[in-house]
């Protein structure tokens, strides 16, 4: 399992019956998790002085409660992967990072217990990171971030150098993402964000043969384009990786997919791309959970899974 391990101001402080206890800089988060089906012992004192509870319905969804938390706040996150691109630049606080460069992510808590961040994707972020401030240092480098959310994957690229397209079908994520790079000093970094339905801007993009070194996508289970396009993963992804492997460029460094679905495993993921990927252009493909650390028990939390191709 790939593990999101480097995080400083985030920690999976425990996990019992169904929910995880969460710390998000100065505040502590408990969640639902459908993963932690164990009921152990809650003794962290986190329990007991919980700033927020998502409380899930039992006819869908759920609603959020509230001890002292803001209606807002950032943590930061330090991209070790850009080490050697960044040259230890400042981040929005002026302060000054020599193995790395801090990336700062707004958060609240909003509808279906969602704070605007996913931290297990940082293993990501350094992952790809590294190719790219490798790459960059003698050549652009082109990424291209298909739903691409809040930006977490957005301000890693163009961290460690990359320009990035930044694609979102929904405004209000693409005006978050612009806020977090803002607060991360990347606010003039080589961005294009636009709102539109990925698999129309992928078939447009190959009409107008513009290609990409490294293509980055964390698609849903289930969505809707801003028209109504609706998105199910289990009909949609495979035709849809196979198009966009369409738009590596010949000196492409690398492709990720991301999966929170239950049935995309490993397995599932490292098939396909194997098949639209490795097969036509060579390289390889390795695919694995993804996961975060929990303090009291030791264990990985299993977050989804992802399929990486490198060249």
């Amino acid at each position: 399992m790939w593990t999101a391990d480097y995080w400083k101001e985030y920690q999976v402080l425990d996990a019992s019956g169904g929910e995880k206890l969460e710390q998000w800089g100065d505040y502590i988060l408990v969640r639902p998790d459908p993963q932690v089906i164990w009921n152990t012992p809650r003794s962290h004192e986190g329990w007991k002085r919980k700033n927020g509870h998502y409380h899930r319905s039992a006819k869908g969804g759920g609603e959020w409660e509230f001890f002292r938390l803001p209606d807002e706040w950032s943590i930061s996150y330090l991209l070790k992967g850009a080490a050697s691109c960044t040259g230890g630049r400042e981040s929005a606080d002026g302060k000054r990072s020599t193995d790395g460069r801090a990336l700062t992510f707004r958060l609240k808590p909003f509808s279906f217990k969602h704070t605007g961040l996913f931290p297990e994707q940082a293993v990501n972020w350094e992952w790809f990171s590294h190719h790219i401030s490798r790459e960059a240092k003698t050549r652009p480098v082109k990424v291209l971030n298909l739903f691409a959310y809040t930006g977490g994957a957005t301000l890693a690229a163009a961290a460690a150098g990359a320009s990035v397209v930044h694609v979102d079908a929904s405004k209000g994520m693409v005006g978050w993402a612009k806020e977090n790079a803002a607060a991360s000093g990347l606010g003039e970094a080589p961005v294009r964000w636009l709102v539109d339905d990925c698999v129309k801007f992928v078939e447009r993009e190959l009409r107008r043969g513009n290609r990409y070194d490294g293509i980055i996508m964390d698609p849903p289970s289930y969505g809707r384009g801003p028209k109504g396009e609706i998105w199910k993963i289990e009909e949609n992804i495979w035709p849809f990786i196979e198009t966009t492997a369409e738009l590596l460029s010949k000196e492409a460094l690398f492709f990720l997919v991301n999966s929170y679905t239950t049935g995309l495993q490993p397995a599932v993921l490292s098939y396909m791309m194997n098949q639209a990927l490795a097969k036509k252009l060579g390289g390889h493909v390795e695919a694995d959970e993804i996961g975060l650390p929990v303090a009291q028990s030791g264990l990985i939390l299993p977050c989804g899974a992802s399929g990486r191709w490198q060249r």
